[in-house]
């Protein structure tokens, strides 16, 4: 077992505990199997206990000033940038990325704690007289209530700065269920939330490696007032039907099958290199991640030889080595899904490896980055998130056939088209069904911004100014206008 300096048991109004059933999981390292840490093993009783610890708090978290509140999230993103390197070692060691890719997620984490301290101050509301001119109009936007907040494995810190921190923001408290491969960034950062002086109840971590029980249980009480959840799109349908149950309301940021089109008129070598970015992120386990690459039938064969080339180069090891390109990936289940999908896109399909697509003979969780080429549009591999370093590459021939093939999918998460023509890039980013679209760069994300999708790829948005939003009602009150003429006068 490796030693980490991190906490390992629940976290609930303020105190650290064991779970009722006194149960551990492991967590394990991907990069060699090994255990890295025994883990407490919240039960759907500990979970009710951490909503009870929220509901408790609810009417005084919610009247705390906004200031105080987005005070509390600044001191957490100074605690955290000023420990960037432990944190990205516990990323490292729980999910194996590499640790350069670590430090960069620890950055992104943080900064949804800085936008949102930011935000804090922002919530606002109106008046207005109504058309009529018998009333005043009265809006305004108050927290929604206790939250449960489900992170998954794949950025398990950002993940859960970009739910914790708006619901921080508005006035809402919270439960957090990790996902039980990543919990221990998560529990490290309830740490810094208790020096930052969150009061106790409002955050309550349970990491559990029975979630749909603990889940199941929450969304039956009628307490909770909010779910939201990162995960796969069956998941979210799940969680959909059981938040139906008492209207609980949802966001939910699903799967994705992101096209990366790239026309005759781009800078190829500029597409390669954003290739790289938009499909290798994390190895490419993210839901952002490039999944089908659509090449202009003029520069397919240059394309493809010089993204193979590139994916050649990059060094398959351990996260912890700072010479590694690409981690392992999250487990044994990955890799073989993986290695399915490739195998039947050549089999079934006739597509060509460009790059050699075995598994790596190191211990650990680890595939080599492949390059498909030749893959036809019908092909399976194109209709699943591949979730790993594999770049299936087809060809279209004209503006028609590339939207077509982009949009024919159920999900709508993310896009990136490579052009240098502006009046295709703005015909495109408005044409394909996605709720990101990015041109010209393999890179996405951003705190700043909204993120979600559209069709089965979710619900609601993370981050930007409508991040703040899913975590608050509106309210509105009429009032009789009145007129001042000596005297307040009932206007009717």
């Amino acid at each position: 077992m490796v030693k980490v300096a991190c906490p390992t048991r629940l976290y609930i109004d303020g105190s650290w505990a064991g779970s009722a059933s006194d149960a551990t999981f492991v967590v394990e390292d991907p990069a060699t199997g090994a255990e890295v840490v025994a883990v407490a093993d919240a039960t759907p009783e500990d979970g009710v206990a951490a909503l009870d610890a929220a509901c408790a708090v609810r009417d005084s978290w919610q009247s705390t000033p906004p200031r105080v509140r987005g005070e509390i999230l600044r001191r957490v993103f100074e605690a955290l940038t000023a420990r960037t390197e432990e944190f990205a070692r516990i990323i490292t060691l729980e999910a194996g990325k590499p640790i350069i890719e670590s430090r960069s997620e620890v950055a992104y984490a943080a900064e949804f704690l800085r936008w949102f301290a930011e935000e804090a101050v922002r919530v606002g509301g109106r008046t207005a007289i109504s058309p009529d001119g018998k009333s005043r109009l009265w809006v305004e936007r108050r927290a929604v209530g206790p939250c449960l907040l489900i992170t998954p494995w794949n950025f398990p810190l950002a993940m859960a700065t970009r739910k914790i921190a708006p619901a921080v923001a508005a006035g809402c408290p919270m439960v957090v269920k990790p996902a039980e491969l990543t919990p221990l960034s998560t529990l490290l950062l309830a740490e810094l939330f208790i020096d930052a002086g969150l009061p106790n109840g409002v955050l309550n971590i349970v990491p559990t490696s029975d979630p749909s029980a603990l889940t199941r249980r929450l969304l039956s009480d009628p307490r909770l007032r909010k779910v939201s959840f990162t995960g796969s799109t069956p998941v979210g349908r799940t969680l959909l039907q059981l938040a139906s149950t008492h209207v609980v309301r949802t966001s939910m940021e699903l799967g994705g099958n992101a096209p990366f089109i790239v026309f005759a008129d781009a800078c190829v070598d500029a597409a390669v290199a954003g290739a790289v970015q938009a499909k290798l992120r994390n190895g490419g386990q993210a839901c952002t991640a490039a999944n089908r690459f659509l090449v202009h039938e003029s520069v397919v064969d240059e394309f493809s030889a010089k993204f193979a080339a590139h994916m050649d180069q990059l060094r398959l090891g351990p996260g912890i080595d700072p010479r590694t390109d690409i981690g392992p990936l999250i487990n044994q289940r990955a890799v073989d899904k993986v290695a399915g999908l490739v195998e039947d896109a050549v089999d079934e399909s006739g597509a060509r490896v460009l790059t050699r697509g075995q598994s790596s003979d190191r211990s650990g969780y680890f595939f080599r980055p492949t390059v498909l080429a030749d893959v036809p549009v019908t092909a399976d591999v194109l209709d699943h998130e591949i979730f790993g370093p594999v770049a299936p590459i087809s060809s279209f021939y004209s503006d028609e056939e590339a939207l077509r093939y982009a949009n024919d999918t159920e999900y709508g998460l993310a896009a990136y088209v490579y052009t240098s023509d502006l009046d295709r890039a703005m015909t495109m980013s408005e044409s394909i069904e996605a709720g990101m679209v990015a041109v010209n760069t393999g890179l996405i994300s951003n705190p700043a911004a909204p993120f979600g999708g559209i069709k089965q790829s979710g619900l609601g948005r993370e981050g930007g100014a409508e991040g703040i939003a899913e975590y608050l009602d509106i309210r509105y009150a009429s009032f009789p206008a009145t007129r001042f003429n000596g005297r307040s006068q009932q206007a009717g």
